[in-house]
């Protein structure tokens, strides 16, 4: 599978173009999930993919190694029984090791995220009556801390190493620091969507057609620019940094995907695709690289864009009918969506007549 870089370096250090991304299939999918996976991050430095589905369990899986990593309760662990390597050139039906799981219906799990370390993770409830936020650690599966004080179901939350900030369905973003129990709070008007640079130097926070910019450092002065994504009023789903943190894009509930210059604020292209229902997020994720988004759509597609053009460069079809989670790997040529199985997309270089016989 593509993300690691030894024996197969010269298969997984192509350039990312619109041919190779037009190529991408499913390579691996696990499809015994019991329920919809809700949320989804990769470890930043790490081979770790982390995911929470409705089935109220957490899934851990290395997905350079094909290693076993271990068995806890209430999470899953799964071995990948093939050697990344054959997952790219060839899409083959991959077999995988089942784990054993026991469902932790008490509190729930959604909006899952790794820490800095890449067996700590950070995830809310989803159970009506605990809206917490928990520390976990899966080496040995214990909590290391709780974050209490805010009252409503959490549907956004943007970390990065030490910092969080989190908001929900009320016009409330909450700021916590994993290792203090300061919790700050903005106001807002709407429902908000919040995300950090990857410095953490910068977070936004997306509502009401505009994303306002605030620094972590003195958030409490207020934004120190305010952004216009061109009239679209409809609710924030989802912000992001590119990984550089030259661009963002936002994506609302109306099935628009905007691209903004984060320094400027100016609005690079938009695209459209179907809206969402009111339960439901637009999912949407930069190329490592910053050249490309790769989104869902209301009628569970997938389709890719190109940000230099502002066009489309690719879609899959889907039978689902919500829009899947959906990351881009960090330095790979490939892609992860979840809905009711969880998806490896990598390229098919037997597509690509430029490296048909070069092995």
């Amino acid at each position: 599978m593509a993300g690691g870089q030894t024996d197969g370096e010269d298969k997984v250090s192509l350039e990312l173009t619109e041919e190779i991304i037009q190529s991408m299939e499913v390579g691996m999918a696990f499809r015994d999930y019991n329920g919809r996976i809700s949320s989804m991050d990769f470890h930043r430095t790490s081979n770790y993919l982390v995911t929470a589905s409705d089935d109220e369990s957490i899934r851990l899986y290395d997905v350079a190694n094909a290693t076993y990593v271990s068995c806890l309760t209430s999470i899953i662990f799964w071995k990948m029984e093939q050697a990344s390597s054959k997952a790219v050139g060839k899409n083959e039906n991959f077999n995988v090791g089942v784990g054993v799981t026991i469902n932790s219906k008490k509190y729930g799990v959604d909006l899952v995220s790794f820490t800095s370390h890449p067996t700590t993770v950070i995830y809310s409830s989803k159970n009506g009556w605990d809206e917490s936020l928990r520390l976990l650690s899966l080496h040995d599966n214990k909590y290391l801390r709780y974050f209490k004080g805010h009252h409503d179901r959490q549907d956004c939350t943007a970390q990065h190493f030490v910092k969080l900030i989190l908001s929900g369905l009320s016009p409330l973003v909450y700021v916590l620091g994993q290792n203090t129990l300061s919790l700050g709070l903005l106001r807002v008007q709407g429902r908000p969507a919040t995300a950090y640079d990857d410095q953490g130097l910068v977070f936004a926070v997306a509502f009401g057609g505009s994303i306002r910019m605030f620094d972590s450092r003195n958030y409490e002065k207020g934004p120190f620019e305010i952004f216009s994504v061109g009239g679209d009023l409809s609710d924030a789903n989802v912000v992001k940094f590119s990984n550089d943190g030259r661009l963002m894009l936002l994506t609302t509930r109306d099935g628009r995907i905007h691209v903004l210059d984060s320094f400027r604020g100016t609005l690079l292209c938009t695209y459209n695709v179907k809206p969402v229902l009111t339960d439901s997020t637009l999912e949407a994720s930069f190329s490592p690289e910053g050249m490309f988004v790769i989104s869902g759509s209301g009628d569970g597609s997938v389709y890719a864009w190109s940000i230099r053009s502002g066009k489309e460069v690719a879609s899959w079809l889907s039978t689902e009918n919500e829009p899947p989670v959906i990351r881009w790997a960090p330095g790979s040529l490939m892609f992860v969506t979840g809905s009711s199985e969880l998806s490896f997309w990598i390229p098919d270089l037997s597509k690509l007549a430029a490296y048909v016989g070069r092995k």
